[in-house]
């Protein structure tokens, strides 16, 4: 069989499947049904990916407002008229063609306020990040959505992050139990480094509420800001420290008396009372005491 038999043939197989659709074909515009065009069983003709957005959420017809209860793909794509009666009229809106601003756009139609009433003006808005730079429409699984899939979704963009979950002290991300959007809001928000809640202190409290107090005493820097300290994507010290103490505690305690001595206390022979945790070996509640005499945050010893 040649080349040109082939292709001959091959138009004609098409031919029959289109107009089998209710398609047009060669220009000559055929009867449409308005279900068919709803649930995407015309597109699906040429478009072999149309079928699988109605196995996500945008195909829940008990849901009105999704497209599949209303317009169908004409929802995102516009009206099919013209691209019907020929296919080298292009549907209205060809998001390849189309800026990140005029797809969001489209997207924010349906999905807007809740989580994503801070859009505008937030950081991914003005790195010109379209909605389809994450989320993906046309497939059953949606890896932005899925806290298996989501960190690799946001490591394509953000690399040094990808490393510093890889180190001994971190949050379980790669188990899939924590995820990106458990502290930051990807559409915007209110707070720095698009948290979730209204600052650092207030995200890092919705998992570890017995750091929140309120205490007697309070260690300053867990009352302004958990990063000052730790480093929630992951570090070569334990519990999320960015250094190892003492280093860590003397960026703020001036190195005097025993706080710039590593393995010795003052008027001590033996340094067994700094080794290993060093600071910590002493001051056990850094985070803050209900002991309105312990000024120091540390453990209280009984004789």
């Amino acid at each position: 069989m040649t080349g040109k038999s082939t292709s001959s043939g091959l138009s004609r197989v098409l031919a029959a499947f289109l107009l089998s659709c209710g398609a047009s074909y060669s220009g000559v515009a055929i009867a449409q049904s308005a279900d068919d065009i709803r649930e995407g069983k015309v597109c699906a003709a040429c478009h072999a990916n149309a079928p699988i957005v109605w196995s996500g959420k945008h195909g829940t017809k008990a849901d009105g407002r999704t497209p599949i209860a209303n317009a169908g793909c004409a929802t995102c794509h516009g009206d099919p008229a013209e691209h019907l009666k020929s296919f080298s009229n292009p549907m209205p809106r060809r998001f390849s063609k189309m800026a990140s601003s005029e797809k969001n756009q489209v997207c924010s139609t349906c999905h807007q306020g809740q989580a994503r009433i801070h859009w505008q003006g937030s950081t991914h808005e003005r790195a010109d990040i379209a909605c389809a730079t994450c989320h993906k429409v046309h497939t059953t699984h949606d890896r932005a959505r899925d806290k298996r899939t989501q960190a690799d979704v946001c490591f394509a963009c953000h690399k040094e992050q990808r490393a510093q979950i890889s180190r001994p002290s971190r949050h379980p991300i790669r188990e899939g139990l924590v995820a990106c959007s458990d502290c930051h809001n990807p559409h915007g928000s209110v707070g720095p480094s698009m948290m979730v809640r209204d600052n650092v202190n207030d995200t890092c409290y919705s998992c570890h509420m017995e750091k929140r107090g309120p205490f007697v005493r309070t260690h300053q820097p867990v009352q302004e800001n958990c990063s000052i300290c730790h480093n929630p994507h992951g570090t070569t010290a334990p519990n999320l420290l960015k250094q190892r103490p003492p280093f860590l505690c003397q960026q703020c305690h001036e190195p005097t008396s025993h706080r710039g001595n590593i393995a010795s206390l003052t008027g001590t022979s033996t340094g067994a009372n700094t080794l290993a945790r060093g600071c910590l070996n002493c001051h056990t509640n850094i985070h803050g005491t209900n002991n309105p005499a312990n000024i120091s945050n540390e453990r209280t010893f009984r004789r």
